[in-house]
């Protein structure tokens, strides 16, 4: 066990660089010499193929989409707040106009109710009017049922009275009287 870990750091030994560039730089026995020519020889293949310039279009490409994304979403956003305003004139428009409406329908309203008010109180004279008529009419012909009941009962007294004070004479005189007054009225 012990050997083994000897041989593992006998092989980190020779693996650093101190050890590996202990001969000349140029020799293909020089790790670093060699690691160079293959560096240098994967940038030549890079640069054979166009790979920079792929890369470089490739970005380009992506630089040119993410642009054109990122003016597609600016005038996605414009678009938006265009409507957002639009939408909200409306929503002002809508509610003046609402408010319109309510005011106009509190002044027909209020109209409505001093109409009904002149035409209750109208409609309340009129009737007190009939009323009074009724009244009077009424009144009128108390009065003339209580005179002719008078007059009825006058005249009967009268005739009580006449009837027992008057004689057979008295009466045809009466009477012929009575019809020549009513031949002077009448001619």
């Amino acid at each position: 066990m012990r050997m083994f870990g000897t041989t593992l750091a006998i092989a980190a030994l020779g693996a650093t660089p101190a050890l590996a560039a202990s001969g000349p730089f140029i020799s293909l026995k020089n790790t670093n010499f060699i690691v160079l020519l293959a560096f240098l020889l994967f940038v030549a293949v890079l640069f054979y193929f166009k790979v920079p310039a792929m890369l470089a279009g490739m970005l380009d490409k992506r630089a040119e989409g993410i642009k054109s994304e990122l003016d597609e979403a600016r005038a996605l956003r414009e678009e938006a707040q265009s409507l957002l305003a639009s939408y909200e004139r409306k929503q002002k428009d809508v509610q003046e106009q609402a408010d319109r409406i309510v005011a106009q329908a509190k002044a027909e309203a209020s109209a409505a109710a001093e109409v009904a008010k002149a035409e209750l109180k109208k409609s309340i004279a009129r009737r007190l009017q009939a009323a009074e008529e009724q009244i009077a009419s009424a009144e009128a012909s108390a009065v003339r049922q209580v005179r002719d009941t008078a007059v009825g009962v006058a005249v009967a007294a009268a005739r009580d009275v006449i009837a027992g004070q008057m004689t057979a004479t008295d009466g045809n005189k009466l009477i012929d009287e009575a019809i020549a007054e009513v031949d002077a009225k009448l001619h």
